[in-house]
């Protein structure tokens, strides 16, 4: 038997006008690549978005086809996420950190038929243009007082378009499962592959994302998604704002710690979400004087890669500000896992609580999770088994675009994420390592991660990496590599006397190098295959520490 609700498909659209009809003067406030800053509302935002849409179709374009986007966080970005895959088509956003021969490479594979570009961006594609046949359309994200001279060829100027375009348009119905939007992974080694999301996924991940016990945005929040547009769908945000009505505030092409500082404050933002590097960056500037606070930030989500326990500790105990540790991948639309502390554990002391809150998190509805051992046999939930990181669920991939990498999922429909994990019987889950980064030493596994994040409480250090070297009796032992803070100083005895009592005696690292800067992919994760090859002569002290 069959139950007698509506049937209404789950469409990107309905976000947009839920909040145009129910929020529509709340604003959306953007530092605009041209400097100024920009307010308008969520009505204004919809009828753009509408215009958008007439301009696509105006293109000749149509239900399927691939619009990219070279954007940072702003309105028109915004409006052109609505516009695309509320008509239909497929947003693909492009990350503009990567190489100029990767972005060609998933622009051909995408099939782009019209590419928005941001300012910034010009130069880019003025390169990249000629080898880029796909590209009907080539449209630079700004006014015409903005509008450079360029060689991009028939290069059309966004505002001269959107205010050309009428406001007649009714967004289409389709069915959920219909292709929504598109984010490439910035893979380390090959070309990346591409995630095609749908409608219903990112209407469903959307929905639990926001959720109380996960980024529980309200119509009372002020939301600041430092996560880029392009990064992995801005963790969802820009889908779930608009379904609380929350106030929006995007950062532009600017993300250092005096801007983002400026924009909490002056916009009275209470929640915000970015990779640990940009809080790294705010951190520092508050830093430099002493009366600077955090008068309206309540809460601070941190994914893309693991939180320093130091930094967690600071937002709580200095600013009083709650972090939120959050884990996901592109192909998991992103979310996977959230931090928020279970019934009673609000009342633990500090420490005991910072060692919850260190870890990745638990579960969000509809993700399921385990653990398996090399042959795929599933590990209890102890919290000290570690093995394979597997999840399933119905806003994670189940292929590649165009089938790149073969079969991605096991015999029970579970992707194997990579991650190397923990989960303990309360459900918290933490990375010890991606697989390919863990250190193998005697038999025994060591967490690159747990020795970063401990090197860089140390507060003469910025950033620590640890990779894994040659070593002829362990197998490998692990290198430290740090950055000091800038008028900081630190010798290598001193830290490594500072680790003692806060790592595993024998995962001690055998050395440490100071650099200048460490390498990131275009998410900004340490980049370690670089490492890799450029310490893979690397000769530890005769001294080694045993395994």
């Amino acid at each position: 038997m069959r139950g007698l609700m509506q049937d209404r498909q789950l469409l990107i659209s309905s976000f947009l006008t839920f909040a145009a009809r129910n929020h529509g003067e709340r604003q959306i406030v953007t530092r605009t690549v041209e400097g100024q800053i920009h307010r308008y509302t969520y009505a204004d935002c919809e009828r753009r978005s509408r215009q958008v849409a007439n301009v696509l179709k105006s293109f000749g374009l149509g239900l399927g086809d691939t619009v990219g986007t070279l954007a940072w966080n702003t309105y028109r970005h915004l409006e052109l996420w609505y516009g695309v895959s509320g008509s239909g088509m497929v947003c693909h956003t492009i990350n503009p950190r990567l190489f100029p021969e990767q972005i060609a490479y998933i622009v051909n594979h995408a099939g782009d038929k019209a590419l928005f570009v941001d300012l910034t961006f010009v130069p880019l594609i003025e390169k990249l243009a000629d080898k880029l046949p796909s590209i009907r359309h080539f449209v630079i994200m700004t006014d015409r007082a903005h509008m450079p001279t360029t060689t991009i060829p028939n290069a059309l100027c966004y505002e001269d378009l959107v205010e050309a375009a009428s406001a007649d348009f009714e967004w289409p119905e389709f069915d959920e499962n219909t292709a929504s939007s598109l984010c490439y992974t910035s893979g380390t080694t090959g070309n990346p592959k591409g995630v095609l999301y749908s409608h219903r996924s990112t209407a469903l991940h959307s929905m639990v994302a926001n959720n109380a016990d996960a980024l529980g945005m309200r119509s009372a929040d002020v939301v600041l998604p430092v996560v880029p547009m392009f990064h992995a769908n801005a963790w969802s945000i820009p889908y779930g704002a608009p379904m609380a009505g929350a106030k929006i505030v995007l950062p532009g092409a600017a993300m250092d710690g005096a801007s983002i500082y400026e924009l909490l404050e002056t916009e009275g933002v209470t929640m915000t979400a970015a990779v640990p590097t940009v809080w790294l960056m705010l951190l520092q500037h508050l830093e430099k004087d002493e009366n600077r606070r955090l008068s309206t930030l309540k809460r601070v989500v941190i994914g893309g890669s693991a939180a320093p326990r130091s930094m967690i500790e600071t937002f709580e105990t200095k600013y009083g500000v709650t972090v939120c540790h959050a884990w996901g991948m592109t192909e998991m639309s992103p979310l996977g896992t959230l931090g928020a502390l279970k019934a009673g554990m609000e009342k633990l002391p500090l420490d005991k609580r910072l060692d919850i809150q260190c870890k990745q998190g638990r579960a969000v509805f509809c993700v399921e999770m385990k653990i398996t051992d090399d042959d795929g046999n599933e590990l209890p939930r102890d919290g000290k088994a570690f093995g394979h990181l597997k999840v399933r669920g119905p806003w994670i991939a189940g292929a590649y675009l165009k089938g790149d990498g073969g079969n991605i999922l096991d015999g029970d429909g579970y992707f194997d994420t990579g991650d190397v994990a923990t989960i303990d019987p309360e459900g918290f889950m933490q990375i010890t390592d991606r697989a390919k980064d863990v250190i193998k030493s005697g038999g025994e596994w060591i967490s690159s991660i747990d020795l970063e994040n401990a090197a860089v409480g140390h507060p003469a250090i910025a950033e620590a990496a640890v990779i894994g070297v040659f070593h002829p009796k362990w197998d490998e032992r692990p290198l430290l590599i740090v950055v000091r803070k800038p008028g900081k100083d630190v010798a290598k005895g001193e830290l490594l006397a500072f680790l003692v009592g806060k790592i595993a005696k024998w995962w001690m690292p055998d050395d440490v190098v100071f650099v200048d800067e460490l390498p990131h992919t275009a998410t900004g994760k340490l980049l370690k295959t670089r490492l890799r090859e450029q310490f893979k002569d690397y000769k530890l002290p005769v001294t080694a520490t045993a395994g």
